[in-house]
């Protein structure tokens, strides 16, 4: 991924989150969040996953409801966001990328990923439209 490319998603990723209710900077001060190109090789077999740009967003961790004592010493809470499947959604059939729909996928996959981190699965999070 080109430099320029990179820059102009970090811009939009930073203007999405500054828009986020206190609410959720609330929730991102729990949850470390990485943004990254891609999913490694080893993410992407984990998930089944074909083509790098399929994934947009991994939470890492243990949700909220079901942390317990045992749970202690385990690696703190991530969400991963990937600049290349959430570029992919907001491109055009020319390889253009709409600005709306780009932030529109960023914010609807910071909001995915969060909703992992409180323990809702993919159908509750698809109700709710994320």
């Amino acid at each position: 991924m080109d430099r320029d490319l990179r820059e102009y998603f970090d811009q939009q990723m930073d203007a999405v989150i500054q828009a986020l209710p206190e609410q959720v900077h609330r929730l991102l001060d729990d949850v470390t969040m990485y943004v990254e190109d891609h999913p490694s090789q080893e993410v992407m077999q984990r998930m089944r996953i074909r083509r790098r740009h399929q994934l947009c967003g991994l939470y890492t961790g243990i949700p909220l409801g079901s942390r317990s004592v045992e749970h202690s010493g385990v690696l703190s809470d991530a969400v991963h966001i990937y600049r290349e499947g959430i570029l992919s959604l907001a491109m055009d059939r020319h390889g253009r990328i709409d600005q709306e729909e780009l932030r529109h996928q960023i914010r609807l996959t910071v909001l995915h990923e969060l909703g992992h981190h409180h323990g809702m699965d993919e159908q509750d999070l698809h109700e709710l439209g994320y």
